[in-house]
């Protein structure tokens, strides 16, 4: 039975594999963590004056070199002069030749975000008029390439060496001791020692060339490497392989002098290696939170600690389950049903905390429930959330295959155990009687010893022949298989997550996009004489984020008709219940004017003859509520007259 079952274990992990990888491949590039919010010019604007610098602002803070931001011509020459600069708080900017002659320029970016994703993009601007030429910005792009592919290779092995590395060695600790002596558990919990050291060597050498140039050849450029070893992302390399070393004393201590104590023995050291162990790991999983999402953005004290805890009930579950399979598949010593039960109730307390922690992280990063089908993060954590959901039904099934496993074969290996030193009893004797007694002594203790050792062998062969007929053992078998299929997808789609821009972060950028694309006061329509103003607002609620937008026609003294504009950060109407304007000429004192349009359509108010008594800088203070408890007011000012 379980020489017809291993091929199929291959191929269904080998198809596995490949759907992940095919789902890495199509990943791309990694999405930009910092949005580019505004810029000055603004983009596809036309200036009548050439400006001096250009200046460009993000969602956050971000990282520069020499040569993040450039300025080319129309016929791509670089006009940009000197280095970036920070301008203010999260706008930087690059000073550019006196006296550009008209025509189109294009602005390219390439910066690395606070969370040490690459952020890269380009728009363009026009002095006088636009030209007939155009530059074209191509080559290899930050996080895409050859490169990009292998740091998100790196990424995924990674995550699965450090599963299966903290897992691994968990399970053997706290759940099956006597696996601390199984080679096929040794192999793996070294295997994923292996793994994470080489993943990490291989993100470190990557690093520069990955949020840079994204060339191939840029991978052992020590000047880059030198670079990179002062950022945030590479201190984290730097300490995740310290952490390393003392893990591999770990392993050495848990499968060396740890296997060869008694039980009694085990006892006293067991606690130190599970203190000793969890402070390891707790540093590896730090490793990526003090790099990552949760270093940046909102609640970060609270959501790094999270993001550790989150990583360890992942790597606790999906590596012990790895072991669990290596256990009941490949060792040849049985594991006790007891065993298991111990590894059940481990994995549904790790379930537990995945759940609360991902529920922070969720609410941490989409910020409303619109992110979940509005933002490519959000779709992506619903297939994690579907992928959890249906491991977690799966481990149903493995414990009520759990609680009907027999420990039969349990007994049978400890009679086999004892029939083995009975025979190394009788090799020894044997060959003490053969130095004394001649040749002929000699070959029949000899031949006893091999007959014992057959005997033995098949003995173990009926004691393995005897567990993998048992019914409940091969059914847990099966849902464990499962569940490690399911677990590959779900590390998969957690890589691809962790590469993606947060929801919150790609809807509050959209709504700074919307508020950016008039000027800081007002954006006239030149050709009707009409003032827009955009304005993005947040409630606080849930759902409580949008843009509105406020039209006055044609923006002169004497009466003109308004329209407001309410919408989401991804464009569309937003069905709010009330929307209030008030008009205020600070200069003469005169106002607020309150003015309370009328409901058109979702999303769209509007008053007539809205009387504006004076020319000058109004002040437009618009108040939107999105409950009954929740509104916020906004304002702008406008030239009007």
């Amino acid at each position: 039975m379980t020489q017809t079952i291993a091929p199929r274990v291959r191929t269904l992990v080998l198809l596995l594999l490949a759907a992940c990888g095919l789902l890495l491949t199509t990943a791309g590039p990694a999405s930009a963590h910092a949005a580019l919010t505004g810029s000055d010019p603004q983009q596809g604007v036309v200036v009548d004056k050439a400006p001096d610098q250009v200046s460009l602002t993000f969602s956050e803070k971000v990282a520069l070199s020499n040569d993040s931001l450039r300025v080319l011509d129309p016929k791509g020459k670089a006009v940009q002069q000197g280095k970036p600069f920070e301008v203010s708080g999260t706008t930087y900017g690059i000073k550019v030749h006196s006296g550009l002659p008209d025509g189109t320029y294009t602005v390219t970016y390439q910066v690395v975000s606070a969370d040490s994703h690459p952020v890269a993009g380009a728009y363009t601007f026009s002095v006088g008029a636009p030209s007939t030429t155009s530059v074209s910005v191509s080559g290899d792009t930050a996080g895409g390439g050859v490169v990009g592919w292998l740091y998100g290779f790196g990424r995924y092995m990674s995550y699965a060496g450090f599963i299966v590395l903290v897992g691994g060695a968990a399970f053997v600790l706290g759940c099956w001791q006597r696996g601390a002596g199984v080679k096929p558990m040794q192999r793996l919990v070294v295997g994923g020692w292996l793994t994470l050291t080489s993943a990490t060597l291989l993100l470190l050498l990557l690093r520069g060339s990955y949020t840079g140039s994204g060339k191939v050849g840029d991978i052992f450029d020590l000047d880059l490497l030198g670079n990179v070893l002062q950022t945030k992302a590479g201190a984290a390399l730097v300490s995740r392989l310290l952490l390393l070393a003392a893990a591999a004393l770990f392993i050495s201590v848990l499968f060396g002098a740890y296997d060869k104590r008694e039980d009694e023995e085990k006892r006293d050291l067991t606690f130190g290696l599970a203190v000793g162990g969890t402070v390891v790991a707790a540093g590896l999983a730090a490793s990526w939170a003090m790099a990552e999402h949760a270093s940046v953005g909102l609640q970060a004290g609270i959501a790094m600690p999270v993001d550790v805890v989150h990583l360890l009930a992942v790597a606790t579950w999906l590596g012990g389950l790895t072991a669990l399979l290596v256990a009941l598949y490949r060792s040849d010593a049985p594991i006790e049903s007891a065993a298991v039960r111990r590894f059940s109730q481990v994995a549904f307390g790790s379930v537990v905390a995945l759940v609360a922690t991902g529920v922070y992280q969720s609410w941490r990063q989409l910020g409303s429930w619109s992110a979940f089908t509005e933002t490519r993060y959000g779709q992506l954590l619903l297939v994690k959330i579907g992928l959890v959901a249906l491991l977690v039904g799966i481990a149903f099934i493995s414990r009520r295959w759990t609680a009907q496993l027999a420990d039969t074969a349990v007994q049978r290996g400890k009679r086999v155990q004892q029939k083995e030193r009975v025979a190394a009893n009788a090799s020894g004797s044997g060959s003490a009687s053969a130095s004394g007694a001649g040749k002929a002594k000699g070959a029949g203790s000899k031949r006893a010893a091999q007959l014992a050792r057959q005997q033995a062998a098949m003995d173990t062969a009926r004691q393995k022949r005897t567990r993998d007929a048992d019914p409940n053992r091969f059914g847990l078998r099966r849902s464990v298989l499962a569940e490690a299929g399911v677990a590959i997808v779900l590390l998969a789609v957690t890589t691809v997550l962790t590469q993606t821009e947060p929801g919150r972060t790609e809807q509050d950028a959209k709504a700074s996009k919307a508020a950016s694309s008039s000027s800081s006061s007002s954006s006239a329509s030149a050709g009707s004489g009409a003032v827009t103003l955009d304005m993005s607002f947040d409630t606080g609620g849930t759902d409580g984020k949008g843009v509105v937008t406020v039209d006055f026609d044609p923006a002169r003294v004497g009466g003109n008709e308004m329209h407001v504009y309410v919408q989401r950060p991804n464009g569309r109407a937003f069905d709010i219940p009330e929307v209030k304007v008030a008009l205020t000429l600070e200069a003469k004192k005169i106002g607020p004017l309150a003015i309370t349009p009328d409901r058109i359509a979702t999303g769209h108010w509007s008053a007539s003859n809205v009387q504006i008594p004076m020319a000058g800088d109004w002040k437009v203070a618009v108040t939107v509520r999105t409950s009954d408890i929740d509104q916020t007011t906004v304002s702008k000012n406008a030239q009007i007259g």
